[in-house]
């Protein structure tokens, strides 16, 4: 057919490979349409003898090898669309004799720069060149010799260097994509690109001040996406983002270290349907104009410092569809008009500081695919209405206060696969009907009440990888069927009576047998005995009430109760428990004196820490004896207990708890002694429990916190001592405090420079301990001079990925057997500490989430 002009085969099943010939037999041919077949085999140079072709498009097929050099002497090709094959090697720089239109390459494997001839091309309409392998740089004059370039995409490359600001010369641009290359520098001004509309430029390396970025952008009066995460901007959102187009549809500004609050103004761009926000260091309330944005249908604002409620404007975002609003500080309850969204299919609420229980409605939300409250402080029973989320893939209620038994209705949901109900305090029997959902590959229920039986219905759940039951009230058999081989020993430790005719780590059941009938005995005198003891106790207590009165009435007025509420002791008996202070006696020293280990008159251990009497302060104190008694009230399992105290004129004593097992300093730097890897977490759980109680319970500021502050009894507990010093000495509630209350090395650039005090500041000091912890570097070690501080040598070898330069030898090898999960939960620590160091107290994390973090560290370093 030597005068056809068009070939149009698109669309077919075609095979095999382009015909050698095709060009000798159709001379005039002009257009070739082959895309969407399954040809095969390389693009053969003689199809580019067809003197006359203008079009060629091969797209989607199978075709392999590189591009015919020869290519370049088509001069008459205007389009080239090569994109979805298996194309290799580098573009050849004969293309650029050419004065195509659109070049599409799109989806190859085809390597190298760009000949910088193509960026000459001034009749390009269309550079098309994404998911490829190309790299090198862009040339600086880019926008200049490409006027008329309306479509630029660059997509998922290796290109590096600077984007050429000359870009913003191709006036007509309307699509700019180069997200996830290497690109660096400062972003250009695309204010200028007037007709653009989709402008993607995340996943770079990008650097700028985001509020002149975001401002520029109101002169793009056509943007509908924009695309600008993962780069590495700073500053805030300005108002002005108000005032980008109307036709805004998608804002991406994920990972971007943007900080500061979310402008009301967003609730101008009433066509946004995408809101992505996460990962950076946003604070403040969630905007209540957020729920003008009728049309918007994603909202991301995960992994950000914000707080305050939910608002209950959300609600009015009828095409919600995805929620996520994880790892923030978000306090009160769940808005009930959640409920009511009938389009949600993902619901993200976890690690935030939500209480009260979960509105009833929500357990209709029919077409809902994942659902994460884990990590808050919510409570109640769950409905037997859970069975209404029929297509729920995910449900983690782990870590909360949710209470009662599971509803067996839950067996309904047949698309479940993955339940948590982990940290919790569920009771009664684990439901029979666990055993019907199919799909479930992970089934997490540690660390709550269940009592009764593993019911053997889970055997049939052939597809379960994960599983926990550890730390319940279960009894009888481990199941031996189904999956329960795989699951290591771990996953039942902790139990009231579990046996295994195969594990060893658990009793044979006819031992457990024997025992259970013990136990009916045990659980009959149980209803037996409560009276008899009741009334046996209320005459013995009435007889010692007289007595005592009676006694009371010759009894000396100074004698010391020998009950264990705070008690006033006199100095005599200090010095005869003491051994009048002798120095071997001495169990510790610190700037305000010394402490004396002893026993009292009654047999009680106590340690008794005198104060040095030389300051001024110290001498002038009234309030020693009030505020010590105060300070007795304050109780928590990590809290050296204070037990009395001495006071006259000449003394200031404390009488405290007794821990045998010394200090936290002398555990990490005495050769005699070591603290592995779950006892150092254990210990820094301990003391930021104690942290949190102080500060959010009480509102008192340790001041003061360092490893010789930390005291372990015999169980090897952590139990923080010296808090409240300064309201023994008078300071009170006042913020601002003598400089000689901490210690250097552990005190906040604040506290150092003005001497403020706050909480942020015992989280500062807590962050410093936890290096310390991990490292067995003292702050103040010879090494860190100058530049080099404990906080940047760590930061760095967390930037570089080698911590093991900087973590205790002693902890963390590489011979070690579980050497990568001890690396990631140190890891996981030392970020957490770094976090605490944050040189603005506002930006601090507090001891809530220190709390929250470490638990989930060492929930993740004990899983197998």
């Amino acid at each position: 057919m030597t005068s056809l002009k068009v070939m149009n085969l698109a669309n077919n099943s075609l095979s095999g490979s382009l015909p050698v010939d095709i060009c000798h037999n159709l001379p005039d041919l002009e257009e070739l349409f082959l895309e969407s077949n399954l040809l095969t085999g390389e693009i053969l140079s003689s199809i580019f003898e067809c003197k006359k072709l203008w079009l060629i498009t091969l797209t989607d097929n199978k075709l392999t090898g590189g591009l015919p050099a020869n290519v370049g002497n088509l001069t008459g090709l205007l389009y080239l669309h090569l994109a979805n094959n298996n194309l290799t090697g580098e573009l050849p720089a004969e293309l650029g004799n050419l004065n195509l239109v659109e070049i599409n390459v799109f989806d190859n494997d085809l390597i190298g720069p760009i000949p910088f001839t193509m960026f000459n091309i001034s009749t390009l309409l269309m550079l098309g060149l994404s998911n490829n392998q190309f790299s090198g740089h862009l040339p600086s004059t880019m926008g200049l010799s490409l006027p008329n370039l309306e479509l630029l995409h660059l997509a998922n490359n290796i290109f590096s260097g600077v984007i050429p600001s000359s870009i913003t010369n191709s006036s007509k641009l309307t699509i700019v994509d180069m997200t996830n290359n290497s690109f660096i520098g400062t972003i250009p001004d695309f204010g200028n690109l007037r007709l653009i509309q989709r402008l993607l430029i995340g996943g770079n390396n990008l650097t700028g001040e985001s509020s002149k970025f975001f401002s520029s952008l109101i002169n793009c009066p056509y943007l509908e996406i924009f695309e600008v995460s993962a780069n590495q901007l700073n500053g805030v959102l300005p108002t002005s983002i108000g005032n980008l187009s109307t036709s805004l549809r998608i804002f991406s500004a994920f990972e971007c270290n943007i900080s500061g609050f979310i402008p009301a103004e967003i609730g101008n761009l009433r066509s946004l349907e995408d809101l992505y926000l996460y990962s950076n260091q946003l604070t403040g309330f969630i905007p209540t104009t957020i729920g003008k944005l009728k049309r918007l249908q994603r909202v991301h604002l995960q992994h950000n410092k914000l707080d305050g409620y939910i608002p209950a404007e959300l609600c009015q975002l009828s095409n919600l569809g995805n929620l996520y609003l994880s790892d923030n500080m978000l306090s009160g309850s769940i808005p009930p008009c959640l409920g009511q969204f009938k389009y949600l299919r993902e619901l993200y609420l976890d690690s935030n500081k939500l209480e009260s229980t979960v509105p009833l409605n929500l357990w209709n939300l029919h077409d809902l695919l994942k659902l994460n409250l884990s990590s808050n402080g919510l409570s109640g029973p769950l409905p037997s209405d859970i069975e209404n989320l029929k297509v729920i893939n995910d449900i983690d209620l782990s870590w909360n206060q949710f209470s009662g038994d599971i509803p067996s209705s839950i067996g309904n949901i047949q698309s479940l696969v993955l339940l948590s109900f982990a940290h919790n305090n569920f009771q009664g029997l684990i439901p029979e009907s666990l055993g019907n959902i199919i799909s479930l590959e992970s089934l997490d229920l540690p660390y709550n009440n269940f009592s009764g039986l593993i019911p053997k219905s889970l055997e049939e759940l052939k597809y379960l990888k994960h599983f926990d039951v550890s730390h319940n009230r279960l009894e009888g058999e481990i199941p031996m069927g189904g999956r329960f081989a795989n699951f290591t020993a771990q996953s039942f430790m902790q139990n009231y009576a579990l046996c295994s005719e195969t594990r060893k780590q658990f009793p044979t059941c006819r031992k457990t047998l024997k025992r259970s009938r013990s136990k009916n005995v045990v659980s009959l005198m149980k209803y037996i005995f409560p009276p008899i003891i009741s009334v046996i106790l209320a005459v013995t207590i009435t007889l010692l009430v007289v007595r005592r009165q009676n006694s009371n009435k010759d009894a000396p007025q100074n004698e010391i109760s020998l009950q264990l509420e705070w008690r006033r002791i006199s100095y005599r008996e200090l010095e005869e428990a003491t051994n009048a202070f002798s120095e071997s006696n001495i169990i510790g020293s610190g700037s305000f004196g010394s402490v004396y280990g002893g026993t009292l008159s009654d047999g009680l251990n106590v340690a008794v820490k005198v104060f040095n009497l030389q300051s001024e302060e110290a001498r002038e104190t009234k309030s020693f004896v009030t505020e010590s008694q105060v300070l007795s009230t304050i109780r928590h399992r990590n809290l050296v207990r204070i037990i009395g105290c001495c006071s006259n004129t000449e003394f200031r004593g404390l009488i405290l708890e007794y821990m045998p097992n010394g200090s936290l300093e002398k555990w990490l730097y005495s050769h005699n002694y070591f603290l592995d890897m779950l006892k150092r977490l254990n210990i820094a759980i301990d003391v930021a429990l104690a942290l949190e109680y102080l500060h959010h319970g009480h509102t008192i500021v340790h001041c003061d916190l360092k490893p010789s502050n930390v005291l372990l009894d015999e169980d090897m507990v952590a139990h923080v001592c010296d808090f409240g010093i300064a309201k023994l000495f008078g300071e009170g509630e006042s913020m601002y405090q003598t400089k000689t209350l901490a210690t250097i090395g552990y005190m906040s650039p604040e506290y150092g420079a003005e001497g403020i005090v706050s909480t942020s500041g015992d989280v500062y000091s807590y962050g410093v301990m936890l290096l310390e912890m991990y490292t067995r570097k003292k702050p103040i070690d010879d090494m860190f001079v100058e530049e080099m501080s404990l906080k940047s040598w760590v930061s760095h070898s967390l930037d570089v990925n080698r911590i093991t330069e900087v973590v205790d030898t002693n902890l963390l090898g590489r011979e070690d057997e579980n050497f990568s999960k001890k690396e990631k939960c140190v890891s996981s620590i030392l970020a957490l500490a770094i976090e605490c160091l944050v040189d603005s107290p506002a930006e601090r994390i507090n001891m809530r989430e220190a709390v929250a973090r470490l638990q989930k560290i060492k929930a993740m370093f004990l899983a197998r």
